[in-house]
């Protein structure tokens, strides 16, 4: 006879169910687990018979396979322990086969039967609330499963208390769900002094998400503001926070169940390698970009990082998601991130200071931002010069903008572009639109089009830089309250690839 559990495999943020069939026939002493499952799974043998024993439940001396199905989708993870041993409990009359059955199952076992976390019990909810079946996890993964309310979420602290309610000897109630956190204090942009155009072009890129790249000698604040920006974006809506947190919970890098509705900050070192930025490795893991999603990737010493790194944010930043290739599998992550990207202007970082520039000026200022591909850089939407701070600011009171202030500001751009684009999947904000959406919501008048024909042949612009203009004059008009595009918004717009930046 042949009984069976249920639990997922993860292909990138997607929970694919998958049957554990456990058949206990004659033969000799055995136990084996098929289906393509790792070393972690394989493992899961000797783990499962030890929970067991340690409840006085002995194996029986015959041979006992697992399988789990479908055979050819690779198995990776420690959350296959309690699955196994609830097939095994219900082959063995255990617990009720049809309850089992019933069940989503995830966890990974403790020699002495206890429950302990694993990663992706959001998705894993998700998942089992398709299949309209419960979802069985360990009790630290409880609340932050239990954010998904199509679906009854128990959380048993032991395989002992799993079985009890299994068998409605000890009924658990279903697990609540985490709180709401706050996430890290944020910084407050009136502590910048000076920079003015800089924090102009930081409440215009969180506007309508722009690609930020900001060049300026060590010291200059480039760092700071950037550090400044989650402070003045909106906090996430539900339907983010649920998106953003089940990348995070794959990560592992939700605690305590709580998921927070500020918008993630990504801040890579410069030495971090491909799989790192992207996603991949073992189990093909997601990366910084989509850690950032929907929230800020800021990536300081941008030319520093290695060339294929950088050459690998060209699509993503077009396409919004990621795909990792394997060779037995496709992993798609989403990745919809606000880039701000910040370098010094040469390699010894004082290209402007003729007293402090090394020798090789001007050759070193082309040769440093140079490691910067044309195609990448045409993909930044606003570049700005953060010169260095004048003293006399430095000594002065503060006086400038609050973030509260400018969020404000931002949140109010933010709600046109919502209501704009209510009836359009998949476009958000300015920076998403394109095709037909791009046209109707960026029309010019016989006088902007002359500007940015003449622009345009002046400036080189690209099929893209052209676009990319345009969304940035629509959010700077939202900013301003304005209906339509006018000419100063062109002029600011066209400004910010005016620069020496690229």
């Amino acid at each position: 006879m042949v009984a069976s559990a249920f639990t997922v495999a993860f292909e990138g943020i997607e929970a694919r169910l998958v049957e554990v069939q456990c058949a206990v026939a004659p033969g000799l002493p055995a136990f084996s687990v098929v289906g393509l499952p790792d070393k972690a799974v394989s493992e899961a043998r000797d783990r499962v018979r030890a929970a067991l024993e340690t409840m006085s439940i002995a194996l029986p001396p015959k041979r006992i396979v697992i399988n789990l199905a479908p055979a050819d989708l690779p198995k990776e993870g420690s959350h296959f322990d309690l699955p196994i041993a609830l097939a095994i409990l219900a082959a063995l009359d255990v617990v009720p086969r049809d309850t089992v059955a019933e069940t989503v199952a995830l966890g990974e076992l403790s020699l002495d039967g206890r429950l302990t976390a694993v990663v992706g019990a959001l998705p894993a909810a998700m998942a089992a609330a398709e299949c309209d079946r419960t979802l069985l996890c360990p009790a630290p993964c409880g609340a932050e499963a239990a954010w998904v309310g199509a679906t009854t979420v128990i959380a048993p602290p032991t395989l002992a208390a799993a079985i009890q309610h299994l068998t409605g000897q000890s009924p658990l109630n279903p697990a609540e769900p985490g709180e709401v956190t706050d996430g890290p204090a944020l910084r407050d942009l009136s502590d910048v002094k000076g920079q003015e155009r800089a924090k102009r072009a930081l409440e215009i890129a969180a506007a309508g998400r722009h690609h930020l790249m900001m060049v300026g000698t060590p010291g200059s604040g480039k760092s700071m503001l950037a550090q400044r920006l989650s402070g003045i974006l909106p906090p996430l809506t539900p339907a983010e926070a649920l998106e953003t947190s089940m990348i995070h919970s794959l990560a592992g890098l939700i605690s305590d169940g709580g998921i927070s509705r500020t918008r993630p900050f990504m801040e890579p070192h410069h030495t971090a390698s491909m799989p790192a930025i992207v996603g991949g490795g073992k189990g093909a893991k997601p990366g910084q970009i989509s850690l950032a999603h929907n929230g800020v990737l800021f990536m300081d010493e941008f030319p520093e990082f290695a060339r294929p790194v950088l050459e690998t944010l060209r699509q993503p930043i077009e396409t919004g998601d990621v795909v990792i290739a394997r060779a037995n599998a496709h992993i798609r992550y989403p990745c919809k991130f606000l880039l701000v990207a910040a370098a010094n202007p040469c390699k010894c970082g004082y290209l402007p200071d003729p007293a402090r520039a090394c020798a090789r000026v001007p050759e070193c200022g082309a040769d440093y931002l140079g490691r910067i591909s044309g195609p990448l850089m045409d993909r930044f939407d606003l570049r700005v010069e953060v010169p260095p701070v004048a003293f006399a600011d430095l000594d002065a009171a503060p006086g400038g903008e609050s973030s509260a202030t400018v969020a404000t500001r931002v949140a109010a751009a933010r709600k046109v572009q919502d209501d704009r684009f209510a009836g359009h999947d998949g476009v958000r904000q300015n920076a998403d639109a394109t095709g037909a959406v791009l046209d109707a919501c960026c029309a010019l008048d016989a006088e902007g089009r002359k500007m940015m024909t003449a622009a345009a042949d002046r400036l080189g612009l690209s099929a893209r830089g052209y676009h990319r203009v345009l969304r940035v004059a629509r959010t700077i008009a939202d900013l301003d309250g304005a209906d339509a595009i006018a000419g100063p918004h062109l002029a600011e717009a066209l400004s910010f690839r005016l620069t020496g930046v690229g």
